[in-house]
Parts: structure tokens; C-alpha cells; sequence
């Protein structure tokens, strides 16, 4: 597959969980405490993708003012984000997104049996590598993915590599509802949910 240049330029600035928590020099279970203990910390500035939010780069920067007891950015993990992404663009609301796709969405998009075929396919080069690897989790542009599907499908030998429809359409028009849109709670507070 070619490289990611095309897309490079219209990839917006994110954080996973573990940028944030770099951009405030704490722990990554502070930004989970943030969110379910202290309340400080949404979803609203968050697209979930695979089933972990990624947040806007251009909220996250500026989250330390909204707190009840002011947190300061560390400027030189943001300029290492920002260069990492670049070239970027800000994005101010998360309806201004691009279709984000992570290993589960591109799973039932591509109707594969399996996440591990599509990991055979980023590793031996025949699928594109990801636009970005935050907090450990590739994630893709859509677009360009699609764009690259005839080529997948005519180098096909057991898996077939089409499009689903319905998913493709769900995810440009921001309503999939399918494997990894949504954040499945783990550890105690899920079991205790469930019972």
C-alpha cells in the first residue's frame, strides 16, 4: 500500500487516554478518575473508536483551565503531539471529524472473521499503515482505507474484502452503532454492573 501522505493533510490533532494523561503529567488512571469519580472529565470532546475515547487535541489542551483547582499543560508534551500529527488541523467539535475507524470498526467493515487477518495484512505491508497510534491503538482515516479496497480485493485469496454497505454508510454519516462504538466498562464497577 502507498503511504499516508494524501491523508496526513487532513488529520485532525487527537488524544487517547494516555496522551491526555502525558499532557498533565499523571497517571492514565487519573484521566479514567477524572471521568468517573470526579466528574471533571467527558465524553462530549470525544469520539469513541474501537471502544476507547480519543479526544479533541485542541479540548484537551485547554481542559486544565476548567477545573475546579487549575491543572497546567506540559507544553513540551504538546508540541511533541503536535509534531507527531503534523502536518494536522485543529478541530473544535467532534461533528467536524472525519470518518475514524480503529481494528473493530474496519473488522465489520471488511466482514473479516477475524481482527487477527487484518493484523496479517497491516504486517506484511498489505494493508495501509494507520494515520495515527494513540495510547497504544492504530487508528485509520476512512476514507483513504475505502479508497484502497479494489486494490485489497483483487489481491485477495481467502478473504474477500468487501465493503460492507450498511457499516460504510453508518460510519460517513456518524451513526454506527456497531462493534466499537462504544466503551464496555472492565474491571470491578463492570462486574458489579452486570449482576
Amino acid at each position: 500500500m502507498e503511504g499516508n501522505e494524501t491523508s496526513a493533510v487532513r488529520k485532525p490533532y487527537l488524544v487517547g487516554g494516555a496522551e491526555f494523561a502525558a499532557l498533565y503529567g499523571v497517571k492514565r488512571l487519573q484521566v479514567s478518575q477524572w471521568i468517573s469519580r470526579d466528574q471533571t472529565l467527558n465524553y462530549r470532546y470525544a469520539k469513541i473508536i474501537s471502544g476507547s475515547p480519543y479526544w479533541l487535541l485542541q479540548f484537551a489542551k485547554g481542559f486544565g483551565e476548567t477545573t475546579p483547582r487549575p491543572k497546567h499543560v506540559n507544553e513540551a508534551e504538546l508540541e511533541r503531539l503536535i509534531k507527531e500529527q503534523s502536518p494536522g488541523r485543529w478541530v473544535g467539535e467532534v461533528s467536524q471529524l472525519p470518518p475514524l475507524v480503529g481494528q473493530s470498526e474496519l473488522v465489520a467493515l471488511f466482514q473479516l472473521p477475524s481482527a487477527a487477518l487484518l493484523r496479517k495484512a497491516i504486517s506484511t505491508g498489505r494493508f495501509r499503515q494507520p494515520d495515527y497510534t494513540l495510547s497504544g491503538s492504530p487508528i485509520w482515516l476512512m476514507e483513504p482505507v475505502v479508497e484502497d479496497a479494489p486494490a485489497l480485493q483483487a489481491g485477495a485469496r481467502e478473504v474477500k474484502w468487501e465493503l460492507e454497505e450498511e457499516a460504510l454508510a453508518a460510519l460517513r454519516n456518524g451513526t454506527y452503532e456497531g462493534p466499537g462504538s462504544k466503551i464496555i466498562p472492565r474491571g470491578p464497577a463492570a462486574r458489579k454492573a452486570a449482576e
